[in-house]
């Protein structure tokens, strides 16, 4: 494997060694294959941003775009089927079976493992989910092939060779990895990185059946049951359309609260950079950057925060990036789209009162007397 690495976007991708031959018996491997992974019967939305992005992988090297499913057969299955093809699948590859009808490392290994002997895919795209990190970890080993996690690009050289970047080095690098030496080339993207695409007519297509050859003895691991995770609120940073943060720069634990009033005010989530929950002052689930979310929103609204390259690659797909910082040199001002230089902590208070003045359902010029 080889890396190179960039101090600024977009990364370079270039390899400073010559360029090896694949080895001949690499020619076979062909497509580019999406795992479709299902949640609680539903597909997870990090596999239809895949469906998206290695769409653009397949045509790029002429290939066809299969989705694969794991699981029981059922509506869940059916569904993720249909929802394959109607975001670009050529042809789905299939495995149910009753063992899998909850996810357990040993026999989804054994399921994707076999389907990709068999069928020699060029790349292989996971979710960077708790369920794809887990699974892409174990195929990579299985077959002994190159794995690059947590990407936030990918692309293929003119030899059709995948280019996965992602962050290094505490997220102060970009780093480009090729896999030259071993097939399929595999990644895994984290939910909202990529755009989620549009959805094309055809729900249906070429499905390609396989057994699971496995048996429930040779399973170690048992599903006993679930247990809830214990918050009262569902946090949805990734996939809210407007979200407000705040780092170091708003001074206090205290003046967090600033944040989240504002946040409310303009029905959207808030969270945080990852200083602040290093310090204790806001849970690890409203983190946002390379080590927390990704988020994609229509709004972006970032108060205090500095701006490293590692929340910089957590928040470039907003629509619209606003940032607010009393330092006019901050990183976050080399991409943010709106500049504010200013205290934010003075700043936020009168944004809400601006913002709920506007969107209050009854203004003066409305009042009947």
């Amino acid at each position: 494997m080889e890396a190179h690495e960039a101090e600024s976007q977009p990364p370079i991708l270039s390899r400073a060694s010559a360029k090896k031959e694949l080895p001949k018996h690499f020619r076979d491997n062909r497509h580019v294959w999406v795992f479709i992974e299902l949640e609680r019967g539903q597909v997870h939305p990090v596999s239809i941003e895949l469906l998206g992005e290695g769409r653009k992988l397949a045509d790029k090297l002429s290939v066809q775009l299969a989705g694969v499913v794991i699981g029981t057969e059922g509506l869940g299955s059916r569904s993720a089927i249909a929802e394959a093809f109607a975001y670009g699948a050529d042809l789905a590859y299939v495995v149910e079976s009753p063992l899998l009808s909850d996810y357990r490392n040993e026999p989804f290994t054994k399921a994707l493992s076999d389907l990709v002997i068999l069928h020699k895919p060029e790349i292989l795209l996971l979710g960077a989910t708790s369920l794809g990190r887990d699974l892409a970890g174990s195929v990579a080993t299985t077959l002994e092939t190159g794995l690059t996690a947590d990407c936030t690009e990918l692309d293929v050289d003119a030899d059709g060779s995948l280019a996965a970047t992602r962050p290094t080095f505490g997220g102060s690098l970009l780093c480009t990895i090729y896999t030259l030496n071993c097939r399929p080339q595999m990644a895994t993207v984290r939910p909202r990185v990529m755009a989620t695409p549009n959805r094309v007519t055809n729900t249906s297509g070429p499905i390609v059946r396989h057994d699971l050859m496995m048996i429930e003895e040779e399973i170690v691991t048992k599903v006993l049951g679930f247990l809830p995770d214990g918050r009262s609120e569902k946090i949805n940073l990734a996939y809210a359309d407007i979200v407000v943060a705040g780092g170091i720069g708003i001074g206090t634990a205290e003046n967090l609260e600033h944040v989240m009033v504002l946040a409310r005010t303009i029905g959207g989530e808030f969270g945080c950079s990852r200083p602040l929950v290093q310090k204790g002052w806001m849970e690890v689930d409203r983190q946002i950057g390379q080590t927390g979310q990704t988020i994609r929103p229509k709004l972006y609204l970032a108060a205090g925060i500095s701006g490293a390259v590692q929340h910089r690659v957590g928040v470039e797909g907003a629509d619209l990036i606003v940032a607010i910082n009393i330092d006019g040199n901050a990183p976050i001002f080399d991409f943010a789209h709106v500049a504010v230089v200013a205290d934010a902590v003075g700043l936020l208070p009168a944004l809400t009162a601006a913002f709920t003045r506007r969107l209050a359902p009854h203004n003066q010029s409305m009042q009947v007397n």
